[in-house]
């Protein structure tokens, strides 16, 4: 199964490019992981929030294919522990999803033409990080859910 994780901007901050490292590094042994970095708008204070959700919208979808199953990182998605998520990605997996898009939005969130090709929405907690941190806390629950799903030692409940 190939996993994508898309997101509107970069990550450049050196310590999260850092930590996101570690994690694709350690997770090479478990699966594929492709990190998409959509280039952030210009010129959007003459746009309005919709606006600008509505040109990240045109971005994302076209990176998107129809037989992708497409998960939004929203802080209104189903809310999982790690056992759980890495329960999913094993049921997804289990199912023969080829391809798995975690995608996250812009500072203002997803457009409705977004939220309806969803085929699920997954809130990493109910705080707001930034969206960077976000980038290192998916591949951290990812590798998570990797170690989890083989049975090593790296989780503990």
């Amino acid at each position: 199964m190939k996993i994508t994780l898309l997101s509107i901007g970069k990550t450049e901050d050196a310590y999260i490019k850092e930590g996101i490292d570690k994690y694709l590094k350690r997770l090479k042994h478990y699966t594929k992981l492709e990190l998409v970095d959509l280039p952030e708008l210009k010129n959007t204070k003459a746009l309005t929030q919709d606006q600008q959700k509505s040109k990240e919208a045109e971005l994302l979808l076209k990176k998107i294919t129809n037989t992708d199953h497409v998960i939004l990182l929203d802080e209104k998605g189903m809310e999982l522990s790690s056992s759980q998520f890495a329960a999913y990605i094993d049921k997804k997996n289990i199912s023969s999803t080829a391809s798995i898009v975690f995608v996250i939005g812009g500072p203002y969130g997803f457009d409705t033409s977004v939220y309806q090709r969803a085929n699920d929405k997954l809130s990493l907690s109910r705080m707001t990080f930034s969206h960077q941190m976000v980038r290192l806390f998916f591949v951290e629950q990812l590798y998570r859910a990797h170690t989890i799903i083989k049975g090593e030692p790296y989780h503990h409940e």
